[in-house]
């Protein structure tokens, strides 16, 4: 398949599941979009908050998605791929508020109570 420039692929990870799809980069104009179909693709709209960042392929540094000026610099690096990292937002704190459990830190360190 020959390179397409008005196309970008996404490969977008979130825990271990992986996703693999393409974007018309004139469909997809802003970052609340873009968001919205990565939440899709991973089936988490609308279930938790989560966060996006990209892997710059020149310097290999992992740098956030989280405004529409941060958005268009990641699909101008995508040449073809755009690596996108889905992290949950809360961490680790729905899992104490599931089990009934408080944390507590104590020399960095979270304890369970």
């Amino acid at each position: 398949m020959a390179y397409d420039p008005s196309r970008v692929e996404i490969k977008s990870k979130f825990d271990s599941e992986y996703r693999r799809f393409c974007l018309n980069r004139d469909q997809v104009s802003s970052f609340d979009d873009f968001h919205s179909i990565i939440g899709q693709k991973h089936r988490v709209v609308d279930l938790i908050d989560f966060t996006t960042s990209y892997t710059d392929p020149i310097h290999g540094d992992l740098l956030p998605i989280n405004n529409d000026d941060n958005f268009r610099r990641a699909l101008q690096t995508a040449t073809p791929l755009l690596r996108v990292f889905v992290y949950r937002k809360s961490g680790i704190l729905p899992r104490f508020l599931v089990n009934n459990l408080l944390p507590v830190v104590c020399d960095g360190f979270i304890l369970l109570t």
